[in-house]
């Protein structure tokens, strides 16, 4: 497929811009333009076409199965579209006074209330922009609250198990905080023995995932509870995982302290490529007087925006959070309503289904059944056959499905992280599966075929080594071989050996 510019013909246009009514005033010569500027020149036809053609070669929730692991990429109804687009939620000025947007602060604070009682909490946020960021909030939280109690040099490390997000440890980090891992044990749970010998006076707090990475509930998680209050620490839930347990178990009656929500992944709204997400947290009343300005309140029969929290952290985004995306999570609650229950329930069935049906040509690193997801192992085929996680997410392509994640977590080698969601159709689950189970029956019968996967995509297979190596990140098109590097000689050189 060419690039927009290369099929541009001088002379052509797709529009024509307008003459302004009024004067337009003349751009002083140090700012105007030297040349105009360059822009590809087709007929607006041809601009249509090509952009659609484009847009075939992207895959999307709308397009096909996206059992990405840990990323709860779920179907996101249209009629949430039609509902941000409504002219008194899209037209809303940011700083319009609150007199004029209490329909708008109306629905965050019954989005609020939905969150408290789905995470068992005292207090929301609803400020912070992603996950993340919502991680990264409630460690400054760590902070204002040990330092309100005169322990914030005291405190200094927050524990984290070795299957955790990798936005954990990140967010430590920036936190200021010290990280103290602690390992997994042969049930892919905490391992509780190792987590005692780490928890002391000096802990601020742990970052759990439950249901962790590996899909699983964690068995002791009263018993780590006890641990960390014990020894005046905190807990902090990220929620990456929630749509396991909406309505089955929650947070706060886990003993968890702070949690992030995901409303992007749990609540469906449409992200991936980097956004837009939001990531509000919840947390305990010991914990309320520190939470971000403003905090939506409710007085009487109106609502308003709180700045006055002198304990507050102050803001970590503009304004109250991402709006649209509130609006667009707040439908999807309202059109589940007190079902709100099913939606996991279906997710974990759904998962459990593949499960069963995955098990025995893949290997299963942890024998229990999972929650919302799942990992798999392609060990088995790497080791008899050379067919690794790598390929057979490649060779999926071949069969129209979008890769599960793959290599995480990292304590599981060879690792497929499949999560279905409760969108997707028992026929859809069926499909995957076959594809899943004809990819193993290759491997053994010719694992070439995996080898050289994709093999019907508009890019076919990288060179990923020398891609790392000898990176090329210009745009342009050469018109000879390019200079060979010291990484093409290395890479020659292996080969050869």
């Amino acid at each position: 497929m060419k690039l927009i510019y290369e099929k541009s013909q001088a002379g052509r246009r797709g529009l024509g811009i307008p003459k302004p009514d009024l004067p337009v005033p003349e751009v002083p010569a140090e700012l105007a333009r030297k040349q105009p500027p360059r822009l590809p020149e087709l007929a607006e036809p041809e601009v249509l076409r090509h952009f659609t053609e484009l847009s075939t070669r992207n895959f999307g929730i709308d397009t096909g199965f996206y059992p990405l692991g840990s990323c709860t990429m779920k179907y996101n109804p249209r009629v949430n579209e039609r509902l941000v687009g409504l002219p008194g939620f899209a037209s809303l000025h940011p700083l319009v006074e609150d007199d004029a947007a209490q329909g708008a602060l109306e629905l965050e604070w019954e989005l609020q209330q939905i969150l408290l009682e789905v995470t068992g909490l005292d207090a929301v946020s609803l400020q912070p922009a992603a996950g993340s960021q919502g991680e990264l909030t409630g460690l400054m939280l760590f902070h204002a609250y040990f330092a309100d109690r005169g322990e914030e040099t005291q405190r200094r490390k927050i524990v984290i198990p070795d299957t955790a997000h990798g936005t954990n440890p990140a967010s430590v980090t920036m936190a200021g905080y010290e990280l103290t891992p602690v390992k997994t044990d042969a049930r892919g749970n905490i391992d509780v023995a190792d987590l005692r010998g780490k928890v002391d006076e000096q802990t601020a707090g742990l970052m759990l995932t439950n249901p962790s990475t590996l899909g699983l509930f964690d068995e002791n998680i009263e018993e780590i509870r006890d641990i960390f209050h014990g020894a005046g620490a905190l807990m902090y839930y990220d929620g990456a995982n929630l749509n396991a347990v909406c309505g089955i178990s929650r947070p706060g009656d886990m003993g968890f302290d702070v949690v992030h929500i995901n409303l992007h992944k749990t609540f469906s709204q449409p992200h991936g490529g980097g956004g837009p997400g939001g990531g509000p947290i919840a947390v305990r009343k010991s914990l309320e007087p520190f939470l971000p300005v403003p905090v939506v309140v409710k007085e009487g029969a109106s609502f308003r925006l709180e700045y006055d929290r002198p304990k507050s952290i102050g803001k970590v985004r503009a304004f109250s959070g991402a709006f649209g995306v509130f609006v667009r999570s707040y439908a999807f609650m309202r059109s589940y309503g007190p079902a709100l229950r099913e939606m996991s329930e279906v997710a974990v069935l759904n998962a459990n289904y593949m499960l069963a049906r995955l098990r025995d040509a893949y290997e299963l690193p942890y024998d229990r059944l999972c929650m919302h997801e799942f990992v798999i192992s392609a060990r088995n085929l790497k080791r008899e056959h050379g067919v690794s996680a790598l390929d057979v997410a490649k060779r999926l392509m071949d069969f129209g499905f979008h890769p599960p994640t793959i290599y995480f977590p990292l304590v599981v080698p060879e690792a497929l992280m499949i999560e279905p969601t409760e969108s997707e159709a028992k026929e859809t689950l069926d499909a995957f599966c076959d594809a899943m189970l004809a990819i193993a029956l290759e491997a053994v019968e010719d694992p070439e075929i995996a080898h050289s996967a994709p093999h019907h995509r508009p890019v076919q297979r990288l060179d990923e080594v020398r891609a790392a190596k000898s990176p090329v990140v210009r745009f342009g098109f050469e018109e000879h071989e390019p200079e060979r590097g010291a990484g093409d000689r290395q890479l020659e050189a292996q080969k050869g050996a």
